[in-house]
């Protein structure tokens, strides 16, 4: 004789998430901090290759922007504010800006490896640290709203 199945707990995360929409979220999740971490790298090369500091005059920031690594830089943080704002739509706050902020990990390396910055070891147990603390809010449910469980 074989038991009745149950009906899954109500509010169970596993239960009610369809795999569709985690993986989209965590698609959207790795494009954010692939355009935030590469406009930003891309901003900073354009930004110091000007040959003075941009001051108070906003004719200077307008003048930088002409600059292409600065202009693919601005497009690309744009497009990042767009891709959050996305994944904002299907995803909790508390659950977006932590995971995020792996980012900031992204953001060492690649200035570490094409911007040649010196990385203190002291920086680089921050960056861990916060990807530590993703790691932790990536194990979590994305959407702990009673809308998007009772879904």
């Amino acid at each position: 004789m074989t038991r009745p199945r149950r009906a899954p707990a109500r509010g169970c995360y596993h239960q009610t998430v369809d795999q569709p929409r985690k993986a989209r979220t965590y698609l959207l999740v790795l494009l954010f901090i692939a355009l935030r971490g590469f406009g930003n790298l891309l901003l900073a090369f354009g930004t110091k290759r000007l040959p003075a500091a941009l001051n108070a005059h906003p004719s200077a920031y307008l003048q930088a922007m002409a600059d292409p690594a600065v202009a693919a830089g601005i497009g690309m943080l744009i497009f990042s504010l767009f891709t959050r704002m996305a994944l904002l739509s299907i995803a909790d706050l508390s659950f977006v800006l932590p995971v995020t902020a792996v980012g900031y990990v992204l953001a060492a390396a690649l200035g570490k490896v094409f911007l040649h910055e010196e990385v203190t070891a002291i920086r680089w147990l921050a960056a861990f640290l916060i990807f530590g603390g993703t790691a932790l809010v990536g194990s979590t449910p994305q959407n702990t709203t009673k809308e998007a469980l009772s879904k």
